[in-house]
């Protein structure tokens, strides 16, 4: 069934005008934070978790609507491939709600203590929600490029918040790796509109549907270029080195939150294969090295987290390994597979998030030379502060316990073990990929995700021992009100999934359907006389 489509014109209520809120939402407000004293910490507390909770609002809405309606908003009412659009239907809108909660939670943890570890952190902080939210709404190549940059631009600054040698050192790499894929965005982005004459995603739909499509070849090209800068995004190997590193280096917000970046590239690489290569005359194209990277990438961060030392490199590999799952089904070319995989990437990247607020704690606690006795303490010495006195507060036994447990929940769904959401996403790409006639690929893919989920398995078990349950002369970690409540939040999103499956796989099930019809996106944005040409 085609689904509707609703479009913002003069005539609309002010409720269809939600598409465009969550770009100039988090873009206001960090306007305001700017002019702010940084000394006036509470008030900007409390404006970015109202921004960022009203964001988790307004994208559930647009996420219960889209399974009605793909919803299509025109900037200044001018109509596409002319005017600026953005496009919220299930997929935008399932990426806009996994990019709330996760940023929900990391602001929440950051409260603790990072949030004055340095200046301008929630600003930023509201530029890259910014940022991402516009990446996934907009209907262009040329305004995906700006969210981009606005983007990355917010997370240079994140990912050196706090300072320290290590961080800026990371810091700087990461910084020259992304200016690199701006420029290959840029020059593959030329390429494609001096082809076709438009970088409307839609138009470009229509016209290689067309039979007489201009220099196929050079818009190829063209897409290969564009490809290498989302591929760097992706963290696909061998272009993905930076990652570990860089995440491991910044704070356990910043981190978190990064941890959606890499799903932003594969959002469009999803967005455009399905759009612009699913039929016509490029039918196909790339797919067999989107397969080959995926699962590459796999391959390196299943021996990355084998060799890794620290949780939180552990967790950087572990965001590689969902991004080169991703790739490695999208590369196979089945639709069911793929509608597991959006199901498995929401609960991997919640649960790499944790994981990454979960190794700030534990690693904290044993940090040499550092005395933290409190759990949930009433009061405790911030190492941002410049005040002498010594942290008092009262130990709360059960935090060992809290930690463990959420550890384990964390573990078990980046493995895959049965019975969380990791392993009912698994289960679906198992299940799609041996139906039928096997090929090749699909059991390559069997085999690295099996041997992936064994290998991710074993180092975190490894490192759970290590920080939880070997005897040690450090005092035991403090967990923080914040920080509860953040880790908390992720895996009861990690649980909901589970305990919630049926309708999840449904509304991934369905995204793919979508996603297979690209007629129906193009008729969306441009006009039914359009899909109809583009049919």
């Amino acid at each position: 069934m085609t689904p509707s489509v609703l479009t913002a014109t003069a005539e609309t209520t002010w409720s269809d005008h939600l598409v465009v809120l969550p770009i100039v939402l988090p873009i206001a407000v960090a306007g305001v934070m700017f002019l702010l004293d940084e000394r006036r910490r509470r008030l900007k507390s409390g404006l970015s978790l109202v921004t960022v909770l009203l964001l988790l609002g307004i994208a559930l809405v647009l996420a219960l609507r889209a399974e009605a309606a793909a919803q299509v908003y025109r900037l200044g009412n001018w109509d596409a491939p002319y005017g600026i659009v953005l496009v919220a239907d299930r997929l935008s809108a399932l990426m806009l709600v996994l990019a709330s909660v996760l940023g929900l939670c990391a602001l929440v943890f950051s409260f603790a203590r990072w949030g004055r570890a340095g200046p301008r952190f929630h600003g930023l902080f509201l530029l890259l929600l910014m940022g991402v939210n516009g990446a996934f709404l907009t209907g262009d190549l040329f305004n995906l490029f700006v969210f981009f940059e606005v983007m990355l631009a917010a997370s240079y600054g994140l990912v050196l918040h706090g300072s320290g040698e290590m961080r800026i050192r990371a810091g700087l790499g990461y910084i020259a790796v992304n200016l690199v894929a701006s420029l290959f965005f840029l020059v593959g982005v030329s390429l494609i509109y001096g082809t076709m004459g438009t970088l409307n995603m839609a138009d470009l739909a229509r016209r290689l549907a067309a039979p007489a499509a201009a220099e196929p070849a050079l818009f190829e090209i063209g897409c290969a270029v564009l490809g290498i800068a989302f591929l760097i995004k992706c963290s696909a190997w061998p272009l993905g080195f930076w990652l570990p590193t860089t995440y491991a280096a910044a704070s356990a917000p910043a981190a978190a939150i990064l941890a959606i970046l890499s799903k932003v590239g594969i959002y469009v690489v999803i967005r455009l294969s399905q759009l612009l290569f699913g039929s016509g005359l490029s039918a196909g194209f790339g797919q067999t090295w989107i397969l080959a990277a995926g699962l590459a990438t796999m391959a390196y961060g299943t021996i990355g987290i084998l060799a890794a030392r620290e949780l939180t490199r552990a967790a950087g590999y572990a965001v590689m390994i969902s991004s080169g799952t991703m790739l490695a089904v999208l590369g196979t070319g089945s639709a069911a597979a793929l509608a597991g995989a959006l199901y498995y990437l929401v609960g991997s990247t919640l649960a790499a998030g944790a994981l990454f607020l979960l190794a700030e704690i534990l690693q904290r606690g044993r940090a040499p030379g550092q005395t933290q006795q409190a759990v949930f303490a009433d009061e405790y010495r911030d190492p941002f502060d410049d005040a002498d006195a010594i942290e008092i507060g009262r130990t709360f036994p059960a935090a060992v316990a809290l930690l463990g447990s959420g550890f384990l929940l964390c573990t078990l769904m980046l493995a895959g073990i049965p019975p969380l959401a990791g392993f009912v996403g698994k289960l679906a790409m198992f299940t799609a990929l041996a139906t039928g006639p096997i090929p090749a690929s699909a059991w390559w893919l069997i085999a690295a995700l099996t041997l992936s989920s064994f290998g991710t398995l074993a180092p975190l078990v490894r490192l759970g021992i290590q920080n939880l349950w070997v005897p040690s002369d450090d005092p035991p970690p403090v967990l923080r009100p914040p920080e509860f409540l953040a880790v908390a939040g992720l895996l009861a999103a990690c649980l909901a999934l589970a305990l919630w499956g049926g309708p999840a796989l449904a509304y991934a099930d369905a995204t793919v359907q979508w996603l297979a019809q690209p007629q129906d996106y193009v008729r969306a944005v441009l006009g039914a006389a359009h899909g109809r040409a583009g049919a």
